[in-house]
């Protein structure tokens, strides 16, 4: 919005802002925490330990959380020693939750890759059985020849073409086992880290970790993002809900608006104008120098009352001001006796 001085005005966000503001966090912190969990809790096996590690892991995703938060409370005060501080704490308990999310995606990763791996062994046997039944196939065969060569077909090449038939019949069945296997799907997250190993020329392990590494940043900065602008909000709806107070303190005072209120300070203010034109008017009187310098260091006055001092002395006819702009005071005036 902006008003008719042409300056933008800023308002509090709205219901639905906030919501999808602290959705955003909760749901970035979660996963963050979750991560964390994932290398925290392989560390040991005893439930206990496991307990210990996960509530370490907690306790330092959300420690470093608010210490972001605090990072900008501190800021916002100019308070820049406690911000740098802040900061510095934030930035160490933020290594290790990177640390944490790395080791957690990694694992997470690792697991595709393995159940992966699996699927295709499972393939990968039975293509070795295949092959070998196809070999002592083969062996047979050259029996068979050898067979021929004696002029022992009856006997020995029958007995060969019959256990051929069935090695070729255990072959045929291995073959529709295999072919029926579900078809290893590759993950997304397998695809994506084969696609950039293909497009930077490096090995997938490389490009596993750099994308666990990126992601595991992300997630990081994600988090401290929506934190950060959480805390503004709260910044400036504290401020907007403080201005708002004092100004309704300031329409309701009855103080402020009371006629008999205003009458008495107009007449102490005018009590006071007299007792700095007498003053005035012995100093001046006794010697002292008719200008405004002189008067002010005097009286101890301030530019404002300076100008109005000279101005009742005008008004009066105790001092006069020349074309050069500079007063001279009137020694012979009848009020100047009186006052005297």
């Amino acid at each position: 919005m902006i008003n008719s001085d042409n300056k933008r005005i800023r308002h509090p966000k709205g219901p639905f802002a906030l919501t999808v503001v602290y959705s955003f966090t909760g749901a970035s912190i979660l996963a963050s925490i979750i991560f964390s969990l994932l290398l925290f809790l392989s560390i040991d096996d005893d439930p206990w330990m496991q307990f210990l590690f996960g509530s370490l892991a907690v306790i330092f995703e959300l420690g470093k959380f608010f210490a972001w938060y605090e990072f900008g409370e501190r800021l916002a005060r100019r308070n820049l020693v406690a911000a740098l501080s802040a900061f510095t704490f934030y930035s160490i308990l933020a290594a290790i939750s990177i640390g944490g999310s790395i080791g957690g995606i990694n694992s997470a990763t690792n697991s595709a890759q393995r159940h992966a791996e699996v699927e295709h062994n499972k393939s990968s046997a039975y293509d070795l059985q295949i092959a070998s039944i196809e070999k002592q196939i083969d062996l047979n065969n050259l029996a068979a020849q050898k067979y021929i060569d004696l002029n022992r077909i009856a006997t020995g090449v029958s007995r060969i073409q019959k256990e051929n038939a069935a090695l070729r019949q255990q072959q045929l069945l291995l073959a529709i086992e295999r072919d029926n296997l579900p078809v290893a799907s590759q993950g997304s997250v397998l695809g994506l880290i084969g696609s950039v190993a293909t497009a930077l020329s490096i090995e997938a392990k490389t490009a596993q970790l750099a994308l666990v590494v990126f992601l595991s940043i992300l997630l990081d900065l994600f988090a401290a993002f929506f934190v950060g602008l959480i805390g503004e909000e709260l910044r400036f709806s504290r401020t907007l809900k403080v201005n708002r107070e004092a100004k309704t303190t300031a329409d309701k005072d009855p103080v402020n608006n009371d006629p008999e209120n205003l009458i008495e300070e107009i007449q102490t203010h005018q009590s006071r104008n007299e007792e700095l034109l007498a003053e005035a008017i012995k100093l001046l009187s006794g010697g002292l120098r008719c200008s405004k310098k002189a008067l002010s260091d005097k009286l101890a006055l301030n530019a404002e009352d300076t100008d109005q001092l000279f101005s009742d002395l005008l008004a009066q006819g105790l001092v006069m001001q020349k074309p050069n702009r500079h007063f001279v005071w009137l020694a012979d005036t009848p009020l100047l006796d009186k006052a005297a």
